[in-house]
This record gives C-alpha cells, structure tokens and sequence, in this order.
C-alpha cells in the first residue's frame, strides 16, 4: 500500500471506516483479516491481531497485546499492559501507546503521530515517527536508517513526595541508541539520568541534560 493509498482511505475513510463494522470483547482476543475491514476494535482482556493488508480504524485493549501485519493500516494503537508490534510497511495515522510494554516498528512502518510507553523497550528497525517518542523507565533504540522527527522526551521516573525526601534514591539510567544513518529531528531531552550512545553516522538535534556516547560500528559498547 502506498503513502498515497493509505492517505486517500483515511480521506474517504469516513467512507471506509463508517462502512466498516465495530468489533468489541470483553474477554478474549480479536482477529482481523484483510477480508474483514473493521471499524474500532477493542477488547478488556485479549489480545489483538490485525492480519497483513488489513485496514481498521483504532485498536485498544486493557490487558493484551496489539500485532498489525505486514502492510496494514490504522488509525491509533494503544493498551495499557502488553507489547505492540507494527509490521513492515504498515501505516498509522496517529499515535501508539502502552504503558507497560514493549513496541516495536518493523522496517518502512510509519507512525505520523506520537509514540511512547512508561515501561519497556522501544525499537524502530528502519521505521518513522512523525511527532516524537516518549518514555518514563523504557528503553529506546533508534535503528539504523530510522527517522523521528519531534525529538525524544525521558521522563522523570524516581517518585516524589516524603518518602522520597527522607530515603532518598537515585533514579536508574535509561538507555537510549541512536543507530548508524539514523536521524532524530528535535530536542533529545532526559528529565533523569541516561546513557545516551550515538553512532558516527547518526545526526541528532540538541541534547538537554546528557552527554552523548559515540561510538562507531554497527553496535554500541553495551
């Protein structure tokens, strides 16, 4: 599916997307196929899989995983506890969410909206993000040939109040790389320490509290 397919169904998309039915669970998990385009999909407890070239509006789930095949489509994705996983080639017009989970985008995904999650790792094989990536305790890797534009934001992960003030404890480091030919447009900005490796062939925007690590390789020293 081309850029411009993808966009012209999103366009007439309250054809296709009004056309299309809504698939709702409470407990269990939910299957799209190509042949089946759907409206909203969502679920409490299950997982949801989006099956290559298949076309749906937005995916949600409390306590699942979200899978889009190879070349699909969609309007958001987001879960509260489980992974997600955008396969090569697919398409989504806004963001991808989850707070404790990994997600990752396959080569030539593209995500126009935001990406980010609280716990776990975020990886881009190669893919796009088009309004910044976001983090509390995550990882994040910038692979090779990917491109963010909006920059990378870490957030502040040690918590606040009395207990904190009297058994004070230091926040972890998350680990953030940015891959060979790899670009991230926008400011990389940690509200807490990181370890920041940049490779020789990356070009990034400006680095808020951080000293980038560079290194050269396909692979950083960790």
């Amino acid at each position: 599916m081309s850029r411009h397919s993808f966009i012209a169904i999103l366009v007439l998309g309250g054809t296709a997307f009004a056309a299309a039915a809504d698939i709702s669970n409470v407990n269990g998990s939910i299957e799209v196929t190509a042949a089946q385009p759907a409206g909203n999909v969502s679920t409490v407890n299950g997982a949801i899989h989006v099956e290559d070239h298949a076309v749906i509006a937005n995916a949600s789930t409390v306590n699942g995983g979200i899978t889009l095949g190879v070349a699909a489509a969609a309007q958001s994705l987001g879960t509260v506890n489980g992974a997600i996983s955008v396969g090569s080639g697919s398409r989504i017009a806004g963001t991808v969410s989850t707070v404790n989970g990994s997600i990752t985008l396959q080569r030539s995904a593209d995500v126009s909206g935001h990406l980010g999650n609280v716990n776990g790792r975020i990886y881009l094989d190669g893919a796009h993000v088009g309004s910044g990536i976001e983090t509390v305790s995550g990882v994040i890797e910038i692979g090779a040939h990917s491109r963010v534009e909006g920059g990378i934001l870490v957030k502040h992960s040690c918590t606040e109040g009395f207990w904190n003030w009297l058994f004070p404890h230091r926040c972890e480091p998350s680990l953030v790389v940015i891959g060979p030919d790899a670009v991230v447009q926008g400011t990389l900005r940690f509200e807490h320490e990181v370890k920041l490796y940049v490779s020789t062939r990356a070009r990034i925007g400006p680095v808020e509290v951080a000293k980038a690590i560079v290194y050269s390789g396909e692979r950083p020293p960790v």
